[in-house]
């Protein structure tokens, strides 16, 4: 008989510490863009939905960028599923992912289980971390529930047994999604019956990708002879499968760079990705036609993508590649959810054993029976069929509890969601204001000057916003929410109003700082930067100063910001004056022994720069696709940059 039990977890890991308060304004630093040399020659529905309200703001999600390197035996809560074939392990505080996903009869882990939690610049929103089965809704890339909590429930499953229930309120497209995990008895294969609703009177971009990491020693099989290739160059093109300029791609172990392999599977055929180790031994993952994507993204043997795999886990560990499954042929696009709709699939995992080498139609017609005689086809349609009566079938007992976002726009909108409650007993103190202001029409403000906390960007928002009590903190959030709906005019003047009568000048200046940098007036940033960053001196109180999480993280961010700003404009004084009212511990980070460096370099301090790296330092948030240690190394030596400080992901000269 199926059961579900809790679990504890305890491995290395870094803490994930505070989030970033400050809002991100900027526009996105995407990696996923398409050079228009490459748009003539799509298909016309990819390239419709390449175009498709693409993701430009993080709003009102923060970033996530407090996490260190430096890690201790933690333990972390898990839901364990299992029958007398299979064992999954998912972390509901972590988006729900399955960490583990163990076939018994044969004693082997399916999956790539990394041995350390270790947060890295992946997300969209930051923090994220390699390994297991992940859930990604929103927009391209790694969800920004990645390091956050969802809620968890037991659920009556088709064959009256159990199912595990995941849902959460996606902040980014405001959707709510679940994700439901059953095992039949007797099954070798996890079962994942999957819906996005939409409950708005307006469509909605909606973006899916099952992302599934097993080890890269692996020959990677999906039903294809054609895949798009995406690198880091941001070029998309058609190649063949599985030989690409002389090599046999679908053994990750043979790319020499990082990169996507997007295939395009015919219509009409079983869609399915398989990796299989020499022995023929590996997972297979299956789904009913509508999650029609299947992708392989590498790391590649260069010395970028081996620095990362380190970077991610433990030296020594062994590396990964991920297969993957979604809504569209590539992550590059977005679909259109019309208004109070819904989409939903299923999708099963589970052991494959076929022969990986030989000529590609035979590897695959061989594989392919295999999956037909473990799983039919009808019988994954049939799944579905049966699970999508008990979709909306109410949880049970509750096994965990995410955020409160949800619980706030049901408020709002007085939605019924049936099988994905948001129950009112789930509001935190993130939402307190938010939910003052719904009901009272007013916005309280923070206690003890402390920073702003968040802002709610959506439509019915900013109309409350707009009618409320034009006190400083509500101009400030009106601002935010104009910024983020692109009528920027009207957010300068917010911020200028607020100005006026405000006690906490700091976060209104910020905000005004970030427009005049995107408007190219960086003299101008460089002083509102410059007063922001006095005033928030000025603000902080004793107790703070000696170590409060929140405002060492407001401090070392605008800090950091206004180092930016102030070098960019040739002001390395003001900038030094900036570091040194920074905390030592603040310093001390590796993120800001790299801002020192960059400091050191501009005041024409050579060698005291080089010396920054020769002590060592590690960016414990550096971005992915980032360049910037490479960049200053090369304006301090002409030797090559040292290998732990390669990250570089494509080939020189790109």
């Amino acid at each position: 008989m199926t059961t579900i039990r809790r679990e504890v977890l305890t491995l290395p890991a870094a803490p994930l510490g505070p989030d970033n308060p400050l809002p991100p304004l900027r526009p996105l630093d995407e990696a996923h863009r398409i050079d228009d040399r490459d748009r003539a020659g799509l298909p016309r529905d990819m390239a419709r939905q390449v175009d498709y309200e693409p993701l430009r703001s993080l709003l009102p999600v923060h970033v996530r960028d407090g996490y260190d390197r430096e890690r201790a035996p933690r333990g972390l809560d898990a839901l364990v599923i299992e029958n007398d074939r299979l064992r999954a392990t998912v972390l509901p505080g972590l988006g729900g992912r399955i960490a583990s996903l163990h076939h018994k009869p044969t004693d082997r882990e399916l999956l790539y289980v990394n041995p350390v939690l270790q947060p890295a610049n992946f997300a969209l929103n930051g923090a994220w971390f390699s390994g297991g089965i992940e859930w990604n809704i929103g927009a391209t890339g790694h969800t920004t529930l990645s390091c956050s909590p969802v809620h968890a429930a037991r659920v009556r499953a088709p064959d009256g047994g159990e199912m595990l229930r995941l849902w959460e309120w996606e902040r980014l497209r405001d959707l709510p999604f679940q994700v439901d995990l059953w095992l039949p008895d007797g099954s070798d294969f996890l079962y994942v019956g999957a819906r996005i609703r939409n409950p708005h009177e307006r469509p909605v971009p909606t973006y899916w990708w099952s992302n599934t990491a097993v080890p890269e020693d692996r020959r990677v099989l999906a039903p294809a002879d054609e895949a798009w290739h995406f690198g880091y160059e941001r070029r998309l093109r058609q190649v063949p499968v599985p030989e690409y300029d002389g090599v046999d791609r679908t053994y990750p172990l043979n790319s020499t760079y990082a990169a996507d392999y997007f295939y395009e599977v015919p219509d009409g055929r079983r869609r399915w990705i398989a990796a299989l180790d020499a022995d023929g031994h590996g997972l297979v993952q299956t789904s009913t036609d509508l999650l029609r994507g299947r992708k392989l993204f590498v790391w590649g043997t260069g010395p970028g993508g081996r620095r990362w795999q380190e970077w991610l886990t433990e030296p020594g560990t062994g590396g990964y590649c991920e297969i993957q499954a979604g809504l569209v042929r590539t992550q590059l696009e977005h679909v259109k959810l019309e208004a109070e709709s819904e989409v939903s699939w299923l999708e099963a995992y589970g052991p494959l054993d076929a022969a990986p080498d030989g000529d590609w139609p035979t590897v695959l017609r061989r594989a392919e029976d295999r999956l037909e005689a473990a799983l039919p086809r009808a019988d994954v349609d049939a799944a579905y069929d049966a699970w999508r009566p008990y979709a909306d079938t109410g949880p049970g007992e509750r096994l965990a509890t995410g955020s409160g976002w949800g619980a706030l726009e049901v408020l709002r909108a007085g939605w019924k969601l049936p099988g994905t409650p948001f129950d009112e007993d789930t509001l935190g103190e993130e939402q307190r204001p938010w939910l003052h202001l719904l009901r009272a029409g007013s916005l309280p403000g923070p206690e003890h000057h402390e920073p702003p906390g968040g802002t709610l960007v959506a439509r019915p928002w900013r109309d409350m916003l707009e009618t409320t009590a034009a006190t400083p903190l509500a101009e400030y959030h009106l601002g935010v929410a104009q910024w983020h709906g692109d009528d920027r005019a009207q957010a300068v003047r917010s911020w200028e109003r607020g100005l006026k009568s405000a006690a906490d000048r700091w976060p209104l200046l910020r905000c005004l700082a970030v427009a005049d940098q995107q408007d190219g007036h960086h003299e101008r940033a460089a002083d509102r930067y410059t007063e922001a960053f006095d005033d928030l001196c000025a603000r902080r109180t004793d107790a703070a100063a000696e170590g409060d999480a929140g405002w060492a993280a407001v401090t070392a961010a605008l800090g950091r910001e206004a180092i930016g700003a102030l070098l960019a404009a040739g002001r390395t004084a003001d900038a030094r004056t900036v570091w040194e009212r920074l905390d030592p511990a603040t310093r001390a980070r590796g993120r800001f022994r790299l801002t020192e460096g960059e400091l050191l370099a501009a005041e024409g301090r050579t060698e005291e720069a080089r010396a920054v790296f020769d002590d060592g330092f590690e960016v414990a948030d550096l971005r992915e696709g980032a360049d910037s240690i490479g960049l200053l190394w090369a304006r301090l030596d002409d030797a090559p940059l040292p290998a732990r400080y390669d990250f570089r992901m494509w080939p020189d000269g790109e």
